[in-house]
């Protein structure tokens, strides 16, 4: 008999940062009572000086509600902050969110000469580069037979993608990797330099970023390689080209939400695969005709981003409840996965699963993920790299999750194989 961790959605409070150091499991349980007993929950704001408490917000848990708030920008606004519960000055909020943070016009233009210069060309070369980088990971620990999973390939791997994108010597590797850890640490403390308040962490933490990619970028435009840095420093995309803020907010955008989705999806992927013998199985026996399937139900379970915010512009009402001018809406994506008005049997991991209408890199409209591809593209070579070369690979004990209500991260994962040359 299974005992419930909630008697009622009243137990459930997302605004306490101890609900989500709970195991998924809890967290999964608290999610499908609010989608059955109250799916548009109201929450009071957590307190975190310096910011002056809020309104509050409404929590949006199921499926339905979450894609109708997606396809309509211009009642549901990222402008005010789309990842940050609290309401922070408006400069903060578009030097960490980027382009996350705006709306139309602005952000199609933005978005416009952001994807002006992925060339065909460009492209090809950033896909070819994965599966390169993916055989030097796996290439660094077929011989050892066990390892931390989280430290020596789902978090390097990304990175590495990423810099190698960009044209950001590996030289920069644990500059930038320490720098996005604590950007998106959500405060956990392992991240946090002792004595060093969350919020002091994170904007340092952006201004080093930003510092990094001005030296470098500044290089490209006099000396341009063959790289995304250069492109997006030299190209001007209807006579127009990013600013040096707009150009340093887009890259961190890129090295904290490009690398940390990627790591968390496929950190995930490799405790569930072990978990579901069966379904690993499944996977490696036809790796052609499973792994694109068993991408999107990574992508799925993991949910990797929990959470975005939108800022009502006016009143509306949805689902029965009436909203006002100024309410805070949190779309939460994991739980509008496990909606079982939408998936079959939604808590089942499930590697051949279709259709799979999953929302783990956002809702449809203008902020559907812009790297979706490239993320697909990174699960689905690794996943390949490490099941051809790594058979037998397992867990060597329970992953360790970090505590953050914003990524649903893996801290440490120890993992253990056969090794070979």
């Amino acid at each position: 008999m299974t005992t419930s961790a909630f008697g009622s959605v009243d137990d459930v409070d997302l605004s306490d940062i101890e609900f989500w150091a709970r195991p998924w499991e809890e967290r999964d349980e608290a999610f499908a009572l609010l989608r059955r007993d109250r799916p548009i929950a109201y929450f009071a704001e957590p307190e975190v000086p310096p910011f002056p408490l809020g309104p509050g917000y409404y929590a949006i848990t199921r499926m339905h509600d979450l894609l109708e708030i997606s396809r309509s920008p211009e009642i549901f606004s990222s402008a005010s902050g789309a990842v940050s519960i609290l309401d922070m000055p408006a400069e903060m909020n578009e030097y960490f969110g980027s382009m996350i943070s705006m709306d139309d016009p602005r952000h199609a233009r933005l978005r416009r000469i952001v994807s002006g210069t992925f060339t065909p060309r460009m492209l090809n070369q950033v896909l070819d580069q994965v599966a390169l980088t993916a055989t030097r990971v796996v290439d660094g620990i077929v011989d050892k037979g066990e390892i931390d999973f989280v430290s020596e390939v789902s978090m390097p791997f990304p990175l590495l993608v990423i810099l190698d994108m960009m044209g950001i010597p590996h030289s920069e590797f644990d500059l930038v990797l320490q720098k996005s850890n604590i950007i998106l640490s959500g405060g956990d403390p392992e991240f946090i330099p002792e004595g060093t308040d969350p919020i002091t962490a994170f904007l340092g933490a952006g201004a080093a970023l930003a510092a990094l990619l001005e030296e470098v970028g500044a290089k490209r435009r006099v000396e341009p390689t063959d790289d995304l840095l250069s492109a997006l420093v030299n190209t001007e995309v209807e006579g127009e080209q990013l600013t040096g803020e707009e150009l340093a907010s887009f890259f961190i955008l890129l090295a904290v939400a490009g690398h940390e989705t990627t790591r968390t999806a496929l950190s995930h992927g490799i405790v569930h695969l072990s978990r579901n013998p069966d379904q690993r199985r499944a996977m490696v026996d036809d790796l052609d005709g499973v792994v694109p399937t068993a991408v999107e139900e990574i992508v799925r379970y993991a949910s990797p981003v929990v959470w975005m915010r939108r800022t009502l512009t006016r009143d509306h009402l949805l689902s029965g409840h009436q909203f006002r001018e100024g309410d805070k809406v949190i779309l939460y994506y994991g739980s509008a996965n496990r909606d079982e008005a939408v998936f079959h049997d939604p808590d089942r991991f499930d590697v051949r699963r279709a259709p799979n209408p999953h929302v783990g890199f956002g809702g449809p409209g203008p902020h559907f993920c812009l790297g979706a591809h490239l993320a697909r593209r990174e699960l689905a070579v690794m996943l390949r790299e490490l099941y051809t070369r790594i058979p037998d690979l397992d867990l060597a004990g329970d992953p360790v999750q970090l505590r953050s209500n914003f990524i649903n991260g893996i801290k440490s994962l120890p993992v253990s194989f056969t090794p070979t040359r």
